[in-house]
Parts: C-alpha cells; structure tokens; sequence
C-alpha cells in the first residue's frame, strides 16, 4: 500500500451499550455514549503521536462524533464518505442484536442478507472499493479511518490480501480501539 492507515472503531454509542443494530438511515438517536466519549478521548493521545495527514470517516452518527472529536483535537477536517457506513441492516435495522443473528441462524452471511440490506462480500467489496481509491490517490501518507466493525475487519484483510470469508477469521475491535494496517 502507498499509504499508512491507522483504523478506528468508533467509540461505543447507545447501540452498543443496548444491543440493537443501527445502520443507515438511522432509526433513532443513537449518539456515543459517556464511555464511548472517554474512549474517544484516550485514543488521541496515540493518535498524536502517529502524525496523521487525512482522516475519514462514516457519516454514521457514533462514527461521524468520534471522527469530529478527534478531528478538532489534531486540527484535521473530517472527510466523510458514504461507503465506510456500517453494514446496511435492511428491514432488520433498529432490532435487537438478538433478532439479527437470529435471522442468519446456520446461514452462511457472505451469500445470505437481510430484507433489503447486505450480506458480508458486499461489505467487504465496498471496503476493498474505498481502499484501492484512496491508495491510488494519496501517497505516503498517514490516514486515520473512523468506522464499524465489519468495515474494519475487512479492511484488515485487505491489507493481508485475504478473500473476503477469511478476513473474517480476524477478531473485530472494540469500541474505541485503534489499529494499525
């Protein structure tokens, strides 16, 4: 890659700490919550140390305040882009973290997706997408990415050339965690 990526995972918001599932649009209020702010705050002392050039982010609530703060801190404008969005949770969108795992049961979620929603290659195909544009584009920079979890473990794939079933052997951050590609 001609690029060095730091990938973030949005400090925990409601969602998180009250087990449902928000994609986009978003269905409620979702904002991070108290903790998640904290983890926000205890990332950028790391941050500031990696010298970053470019940060972007989801414009998803939870992602897009995590990226602001750290933006207004390291005195970097946000570029929000549409395609690091979390997965896109169709008619499932707004239920309980419960009734999400229920719906794919045994299923296989790289081919199965919910109503009007997507399934994990085509997360995956989105976040290969938004990589290959911004190493094409930029060039020996240091870029934060601020998004969700399945986004992130693609990403980490990407970087391993992994297919998009064995990127999802990795283990998925915890809010707030930050990770070097």
């Amino acid at each position: 890659m001609n690029n060095q990526y730091f990938i973030l995972r949005h400090g925990q918001a409601r969602s998180n700490k009250y087990d449902f599932v928000s994609s986009w649009p978003e269905k409620g209020y979702n904002p991070l919550t108290r903790d998640g702010k904290k983890q926000v705050k205890q990332v950028i002392k790391k941050l500031k140390r990696e010298n970053i050039d470019l940060i972007f982010s989801s414009d998803v609530l939870r992602a897009k305040s995590t990226a602001e703060i750290i933006g207004k801190s390291l005195n970097l404008k946000i570029n929000f882009d549409k395609r690091l969005r979390e997965i896109n949770t169709g008619d499932l969108n707004g239920s309980s973290i419960e009734k999400w795992y229920g719906y794919f049961g045994n299923s296989n979620r790289f081919e199965k997706r919910p109503p009007n929603g997507e399934n994990l290659t085509d997360v995956f195909n989105r976040a290969k997408g938004f990589l290959d544009d911004i190493d094409n584009k930029y060039k020996e920079k240091n870029i934060l990415i601020v998004s969700h979890s399945d986004l992130l473990v693609s990403f980490q794939g990407i970087s391993k050339n992994l297919f998009a079933e064995k990127s999802f052997s990795i283990k998925g951050q915890k809010t707030g965690e930050l990770r070097k590609l």
